[in-house]
């Protein structure tokens, strides 16, 4: 694998969710950074997933290409950066 540039994304886990990334990277002896990579990597290999159910996490677009979905409720800035602060005591 070529290192190249990387970009940082969020991504919003339910307890539910993150508990299983958490085990994952526990298991595997890497980061919860390193577990995404890993499975947006697999995603290319349809045959290793057999395939990917459908549910809530994965939707059909509601919009046409090109236009902006609907704007869903924000966190302010200060919850943002105690959930932050937060999460990264905690590593």
């Amino acid at each position: 694998m070529t290192k190249s540039v990387r970009e940082p994304i969020q991504v919003y886990l339910t307890g539910d969710e993150r508990r299983v990334l958490d085990d994952k990277a526990r298991s595997l002896g890497v980061s919860r950074s390193e577990v995404l990579r890993r499975g947006v990597l697999a995603m290319r290999q349809p045959s290793a997933l057999g395939y990917l159910p459908q549910t809530e996490a994965v939707t059909a677009a509601r919009t046409p290409p090109g236009e902006a979905p609907p704007s869903l409720p924000m966190a302010s800035l200060k919850r943002l950066l105690s959930g932050l602060t937060a999460d990264r005591s905690e590593r």
